[in-house]
């Protein structure tokens, strides 16, 4: 009788996506939890979207959006460094996780790409909506 041989390719789950993937996810969840207990007006609107973890696990980015749009974006990304080490922390009481990744912070294009073209559709109607109403 012989054993099943164990794959030695990517590790991933039964759910069917990789470590990172879900580790990003539960960073996620953490960080917006500690940015509601920051007393920090500037941060009192933004919203964390995703995380992207490197396969090593090394280095996480934290991708945010907001209402105070384009205009605060540099001052909330002073912000989220200012309070990097208590994001981290509090990531590596609550994941478990060899080690907590290193992060850092950007806006996500995505969504406010999909905001202008959101504006753009509503500005231009399509002419098959003319004739439907």
């Amino acid at each position: 009788m012989t054993r099943p041989r164990k794959s030695s390719g990517s590790r991933e789950s039964s759910r069917g996506y990789p470590r990172a993937v879900r580790l990003g996810e539960s960073l996620r969840e953490v960080i917006a939890d500690e940015l509601v207990r920051i007393d920090d007006e500037r941060l009192s609107f933004v919203t964390i979207t995703r995380v992207e973890v490197d396969s090593e696990m090394n280095r996480g980015v934290v991708f945010f959006d907001s209402l105070s749009g384009e205009e605060g974006d540099a001052e909330i990304i002073e912000a989220l460094d200012e309070h990097r080490i208590r994001l981290q922390s509090s990531v590596g009481k609550q994941v478990r996780a060899k080690k907590t990744p290193i992060l850092s912070f950007r806006v996500d294009e995505v969504i406010r790409a999909a905001e202008r073209i959101d504006q753009i559709l509503r500005d231009n109607p399509s002419p098959a909506r003319h004739d439907e109403a």
